[in-house]
């Protein structure tokens, strides 16, 4: 795909990776329309990227929301090209102490979000005849479990099979859907886990790049899954 001029939906997109991936889009003069329920962040995040950010504030949790948003920002001959679901929410505690609340926390946001803002956008690529491109942001804990992270694990082995299963029904309308699984990234996702970012990890930037060029693979080529890790995940000052 031939960025310039392509129009763009983004979730998650206030802050670390979001964001990231938004300033990476703008550089190939993408028109992004950032999503996100904090107003101030996109704001400040628009007063650096230009008239090319389009601040969207909204709770994709909220379906209603969703369906009013699309109906009045896009139509059939008005189509986003690209949508990115990044937003996510995470908590890492044992089973025996995950509040409820929070479990439906993860669930709305990664699993029931992903669904309500990709089923209503996809409707409208469908009808159109260029293609376009679908990014579902996973996570490695999508492919392998980790201690004290069923909640989450669940989440986005979800976003995984919903990936794998939108690819198979979307790939004869000229939709590409790609699942992203990136292992640690430098932001304070996973503050509550109790790990700290450091310069090991995976550097938004870079991933956002990734991203890219996902993107503008040939028309033909589908890249349906890519698992990104950090070489060495280990602290600098840690030798062993």
């Amino acid at each position: 795909m031939i960025l310039e001029k392509k129009v763009a939906v983004l979730t998650g997109a206030s802050s670390g990776l979001g964001a990231a991936i938004a300033a990476a889009l703008i550089k190939k003069d993408v028109v992004v329309y950032g999503i996100a329920r904090n107003i101030n962040a996109l704001n400040n995040l628009k007063e650096g990227l230009g008239e090319l950010f389009h601040p969207v504030q909204m709770d994709i949790t909220h379906e209603q929301d969703i369906i009013n948003w699309v109906s009045n920002t896009f139509n059939e001959t008005n189509v986003p090209d690209i949508l990115i679901n990044n937003a996510g929410v995470g908590g890492f505690k044992k089973i025996d102490e995950t509040p409820t609340g929070e479990w439906l926390g993860m669930v709305n946001t990664n699993l029931n979000g992903l669904f309500y803002i990709t089923s209503h956008v996809a409707a409208l690529m469908k009808k159109k005849n260029s293609f376009s491109h679908i990014i579902n942001i996973g996570s490695i804990l999508g492919m392998v479990g980790r201690k004290d992270g069923a909640a989450y694990c669940t989440t986005k082995f979800g976003v995984r099979g919903f990936s794998e299963a939108l690819y198979m029904e979307l790939r004869y309308f000229n939709i590409k859907v790609t699942c992203i699984n990136p292992g640690s990234i430098e932001t304070d996702f996973f503050k509550s886990s109790g790990i700290v970012p450091h310069d090991n990890m995976l550097h938004p930037d870079d991933i956002a790049n990734t991203i890219v060029h996902v993107l503008e693979t040939p028309d033909n080529m589908l890249i349906n899954e890519m698992t990104i890790r950090p070489l060495n995940p280990k602290q600098p000052h840690q030798t062993s």
